[in-house]
């Protein structure tokens, strides 16, 4: 495992619409990996590894995209009050119940350290609009350090919770851009082109993937996001992935109905090979802009189970990163072999 990698990619921040430092660090990765390497207009950064053993009948390859998005849930300044507190909108989905005492960082000209309060004392659980971020500073200080449209990050970092457990505020989705470029990075050889894709926007509604998925018109495609997985707060019955007990291969989610020869064909690839896997039911993704580009391709979710997704402290399990990895590497290496 690529520690130093893992914690590139999750101590860069960007929020939906303001990837362009994240997608840069993706960017230096895949290029000395990758045959051809570009962004486009919407700032997906795209890298493509052309099959080694292409079919000897004059047959294109197949393609497949491997795609993880670059977004983090965040914040963005919407207003200074007389009394200096910012007023903030959500940019991506945000729990309210974590919020509350969270310290934040404002990416203005000078980065600019703050803390989330809520608007009033009290113990009911404010609400988004009840919520503002304290600077410490007097209100003509503010609005010479912060602008409306500046963006907001939480400020806890990437660390190691124990031997085997990290944590961090954007493993939604980092440890599926980790194993996207750890995967690339030690691809064998392949007879399909493969399209490793870090989407932008997927928090906002899933808005980057479907102009990548449409210019590369893709056979198969694997988003690789987060398995939620069970945790203090999910009640017995909805407990469907755990930490450490591998990756999570999605049967259905919000969006997409995974393709059941793909599904199936991953579950087969994990039996033989050994890889620790979990049937799981999620979230939408990225998956859905796949699966519905031009004439279709057979597309699902795959990730790591990661416990508190959208808080400030996920957690994700490094046997699960790993399994994850191994799996994306034996589907690509025999992705061919699938019957459709």
């Amino acid at each position: 495992m690529n520690r130093d990698l893992l914690e590139a990619v999750c101590k860069t921040p960007g929020i939906p619409g303001y990837e362009d430092e994240i997608q840069d660090v993706v960017q230096a990765y895949l290029n000395p990996i990758c045959d051809e390497v570009s962004r486009d207009r919407v700032g997906n950064v795209i890298g493509l590894k052309r099959a080694t053993h292409p079919p000897t009948n004059g047959d294109r390859p197949l393609r497949v995209i491997l795609a993880a998005h670059a977004d983090e849930v965040g914040m963005m300044v919407k207003h200074i009050d007389a009394d200096g507190f910012i007023r903030f909108q959500p940019v991506g989905g945000l729990n309210p119940q974590v919020l509350v005492s969270q310290r934040v960082i404002i990416h203005s000209k000078k980065k600019v350290n703050g803390v989330i309060v809520p608007r009033r004392a009290g113990h009911p659980l404010p609400t988004l609009d009840e919520m503002l971020i304290d600077v410490g500073l007097p209100r003509a200080n503010v609005c010479e350090a912060v602008q409306v449209g500046d963006i907001v990050t939480f400020a806890s970092e990437f660390a190691q919770l124990n031997d085997k457990v990290y944590i961090g505020r954007n493993f939604d989705d980092r440890i599926g851009t980790y194993c996207m470029l750890d995967a690339m990075e030690h691809l064998g050889p392949t007879s399909v082109d493969v399209y490793a894709v870090s989407s932008v926007q997927e928090e906002m509604g899933v808005r980057g993937m479907p102009m990548a998925a449409y210019a590369i018109e893709p056979d198969i495609g694997l988003a690789l996001d987060g398995s939620v997985t069970w945790g203090a707060h999910i009640p017995k019955h909805e407990h469907i992935c755990a930490m450490g007990e591998g990756t999570g291969i999605y049967i259905i989610d919000n969006l997409t109905i995974g393709d059941r020869r793909l599904v199936y064909f991953l579950f087969d690839l994990c039996e033989k090979n050994n890889i620790t896997y979990q049937r799981n039911i999620g979230g939408g993704t990225d998956a859905s802009a796949i699966q519905r580009t031009k004439s279709g391709a057979l597309s699902t979710t795959v990730g790591a189970p990661v416990r508190y997704m959208h808080s400030t402290v996920q957690l994700c399990h490094e046997d699960d990163i790993e399994a994850t990895v191994a799996l994306l590497k034996v589907f690509l290496e025999h992705a061919h072999e699938l019957d459709f």
